[in-house]
């Protein structure tokens, strides 16, 4: 059974391509780069069913208003609206400039195989169910 763990491991190293990573990531700026001048041309977000129907913020709402102070360039407004998704959009950000790094011919960045193997012997599940935890979480924070 390790064997098998190790086997796909490796086949998750061989099958990750950063140009695919970018395209992701770049879908994702580009809507919520649109979203955002949307919001700060005409004062028109998205409506977030959870806050209609609780009062409560989600983990995602004031990412509209986020993206309408970074255009701004207020970074501390930002941070403000949705320090969580601030940060998560630092991380992204960073992954694509190494990414680009890689793909312009540069040097690969990759934690080491020590930790790389350790992450990918989780289970799918336990990554799910800590990531609800952690939403949960950050909810029940955010509201208090």
């Amino acid at each position: 059974m390790h064997n098998r763990r190790v086997a796909s491991v490796e086949r998750v190293e061989t099958r990750f391509r950063p140009d695919t990573g970018l395209k992701w990531i770049g879908g994702f700026f580009a809507y919520g780069l649109g979203m955002s001048v949307l919001y700060a041309s005409t004062g028109v977000g998205l409506p977030c069913p959870f806050r209609m129907i609780t009062g409560w913020n989600c983990p995602l709402c004031g990412g509209t208003r986020m993206g309408d102070a970074l255009l701004h360039l207020e970074v501390g407004a930002a941070f403000a609206y949705n320090p969580a998704a601030l940060v998560g959009l630092a991380v992204l950000a960073t992954l694509a400039m190494l990414w680009t790094v890689q793909l312009a011919g540069g040097p690969a960045v990759r934690l080491p195989k020590l930790v790389r193997d350790r992450l990918a012997a989780v289970r799918p599940t336990t990554w799910l169910a800590a990531g609800v935890i952690g939403m949960v979480g950050y909810t029940i924070l955010r509201n208090l």
